[in-house]
């Protein structure tokens, strides 16, 4: 694990931008892996509830993120209601990376091409830092949650399924 801000994504400049104090943690990411969120917890030796997946959902047009641990899935019912949307699905994987401008697996909540509305599960306020990716696959970013939710305009709720 090495720990660094040389870094330069979309992501760390909207930290950056908003004068966030963060911690670049990079990872030699395994190209066969498409469990981004657990590779990235099991090789920075974190809890994998503390390490958050961003989850690109869609309504019809409309696109939100969803910020869920990696141990969990996300309540769509839930994550709907907290949005006031109908008949959410996971978004098109290809349509997701052109929204946010990043490819799958390094999707960030931060510094996306085309914003869209935030929820972040509220077990995040739990920790005292959670981990984000960091719009690059092998980065992941850490920071506190107050803080991600205020760059983002993100609000918390009870949107992860741990079973």
């Amino acid at each position: 694990m090495k720990q660094s801000k040389s870094v330069t994504t979309p992501a760390t400049t909207a930290l950056d931008t908003a004068g966030v104090a963060y911690t670049v943690h990079s990872y030699a990411h395994d190209a066969r892996s498409t469990d981004y969120g657990l590779e990235a917890a099991t090789l920075l030796g974190i809890d994998s509830a503390q390490m958050f997946k961003t989850l690109m959902v869609a309504a019809d047009r409309e696109f939100a993120v969803a910020l869920v641990p990696v141990a969990a899935l996300l309540d769509l019912k839930a994550l709907g209601a907290v949005l006031g949307l109908k008949k959410l699905a996971m978004a098109d994987p290809a349509a997701a990376q052109r929204r946010t401008g990043y490819v799958l697996g390094g999707i960030s909540p931060l510094g996306q091409r085309n914003p869209s509305p935030v929820v972040i599960d509220a077990s995040a306020m739990h920790w005292p830092e959670i981990f984000v990716s960091g719009g690059r696959r092998g980065i992941s970013l850490q920071l506190p949650a107050q803080e991600l939710a205020r760059v983002t305009g993100a609000r918390f709720a009870q949107i992860a399924n741990f079973s």
